[in-house]
């Protein structure tokens, strides 16, 4: 197969696309949209997200150290582009967008009740590493909304919600679903046939 050589670049997508709600007051409550983000530890669970310095949103967050992550869906796609492309300096993206804020159980920013799940995280470190500064933090709550939970099980079911994800300047929904984790190695059951098979239907004799 013939490979092409480019420059370096940022090239691992797609990613998720979400929105980065701030502010310890409703005063100062805002919106960024972040692709720049992802998990990093799962005990102690950690992510981060990275962030220009020259952002709205930057000063808050290295202010109170806390944030929410909330996840976004086919919905809030108009939302999610337009917090990331509007300055929190000019618009409350809330009221611009028609979003609601509400309490988290754990830090003081909001979150943006009409998302599918919201990722309460307090920073433990600000890494500069160049255009972006990487916002190291630990997860301190998640919230799912309850539309999106088995009855029965009490699984969570993201899908329901149809999710968003960042590719090369566009959004996209998801496609099909590919296998489970662990599919690959996992053991074909054997099917179980009928327990009359094989064994003739008893009966009257014709005659």
């Amino acid at each position: 197969m013939a490979k092409v050589s480019w420059k370096p670049g940022t090239m691992i997508y797609p990613l998720p696309a979400v929105m980065v709600s701030c502010g310890e007051t409703e005063a100062e409550y805002n919106i960024i949209t972040v692709a720049w983000t992802g998990t990093i530890c799962s005990d102690p669970p950690m992510c981060y997200i990275s962030v220009r310095p020259n952002r709205h949103s930057y000063e808050i967050l290295k202010r109170t150290g806390e944030y929410v992550i909330n996840l976004t869906t086919e919905e809030l796609a108009k939302a999610t582009d337009w917090c990331g492309v509007r300055s929190g300096k000019k618009f409350n993206k809330f009221d611009a967008m028609h979003l609601t804020p509400g309490k988290a159980e754990k830090v003081n920013a909001p979150i943006i009740s009409e998302a599918p799940l919201h990722i309460e995280c307090r920073v433990k470190e600000i890494v500069p590493l160049g255009t972006h500064d990487m916002f190291i933090s630990e997860v301190v709550n998640v919230m799912a909304d309850t539309r999106y939970l088995d009855e029965e099980t009490g699984a969570f079911h993201l899908d329901w919600a149809k999710p968003i994800c960042y590719a090369h300047g566009q959004y996209r929904g998801l496609g099909k679903k590919l296998g489970k984790f662990g599919f690959s190695v996992e053991k074909k059951k054997k099917k179980m046939g009928s327990p009359l098979q094989g064994v003739k239907k008893r009966g009257k004799a014709k005659g």
